[in-house]
């Protein structure tokens, strides 16, 4: 049976990566980041989005690493926190793309925050789940 499902691909440098559809909200274009002294790698500053406080949450730093290059959108995302949910401003470097595809498991030697893997053309897209990456940082 074919459960294909809904994901918004999105480019971090050279390689895409994929949330679920229903997680994102929208594609924003760059607004000023407002930066505090107490950030982490992961938490670089907030957005203010529609009267909302954004947190800004650069997965780019575990996805790709310290030498991401500058983004140029931001994807924001639903994440959840405990029973809590909250929007998340990701920093995305070009378009995004709507994508209806199965998802099919992660293998064993792939990090715990990649929840599986999208097979198309010429690539596989690992889709990322963003509150998995929040658990790993609090580690």
């Amino acid at each position: 049976m074919n459960q294909e499902r809904q994901f918004v691909l999105f480019p971090i440098g050279d390689k895409r990566f994929a949330l679920p559809a229903a997680q994102v909200t929208e594609l924003a274009r760059p607004d000023q980041l407002q930066t505090f002294p107490h950030t982490t790698p992961l938490h670089t500053g907030v957005l203010v989005r529609r009267n909302h406080v954004v947190p800004v949450f650069d997965v780019a730093q575990v996805l790709i690493g310290p030498n991401a290059p500058s983004r140029k959108f931001y994807l924001i995302a639903t994440r959840k926190i405990g029973k809590l949910e909250e929007l998340a401003a990701i920093p995305v470097t070009g378009e995004c793309e709507l994508k209806r595809i199965e998802m099919r498991p992660r293998t064993a030697n792939l990090p715990e925050y990649i929840s599986g893997l999208l097979s198309l053309e010429d690539e596989i897209v690992q889709v990322v789940d963003i509150d998995g990456i929040a658990a790993q940082e609090a580690t």
